[in-house]
């Protein structure tokens, strides 16, 4: 059942079967948040799947930049957005209307949308809001990296 993830817990759960990760606003810039926690997720084995409309043609952590999330073919496991809480919702059909849904959407650490939120869980996803995967991974022990 899907739900809204609050607890340190219930945010280590999400790296129990972690495999992929598709990265809305992901960014090669390194000195960005957007860059470095999908790179850190990337050192951990994590697959992760850039997607950003404005850099299509580029190649980020070995994989091609797609401009959309229904480009991807296979299964996600987490949609992470590094966009404004406000931008977030011009997603949701993008996000929903995936081959294979995610099991979770998480908006990175200052993100917030309620009325996204609820309906990613109305629609089976839970979700995560202004919460770090890079530091919520670490405090949950599961860093190789230290």
């Amino acid at each position: 059942m899907a739900k809204h993830l609050h607890t340190r817990e219930q945010l280590a759960s999400v790296f129990d079967d972690l495999r992929t990760v598709a990265v809305v606003g992901a960014h090669p810039d390194a000195s960005r948040a957007a860059y470095y926690v999908p790179e850190y997720l990337h050192h951990q084995g994590v697959r992760i799947i850039p997607v950003n409309e404005r850099r299509t043609g580029q190649t980020m952590w070995g994989e091609p930049v797609r401009a959309t999330l229904a480009e991807i073919a296979g299964p996600v496991d987490v949609v992470c957005f590094f966009r404004r809480g406000e931008a977030v919702p011009e997603h949701q059909r993008d996000l929903l209307s995936m081959e294979i849904r995610p099991t979770y959407a998480w908006l990175q650490l200052g993100i917030r949308n309620a009325a996204f939120a609820e309906r990613m869980v109305a629609e089976g996803i839970s979700v995560v809001q202004d919460r770090c995967m890079l530091v919520e991974h670490k405090a949950a022990g599961l860093s190789a990296l230290g």
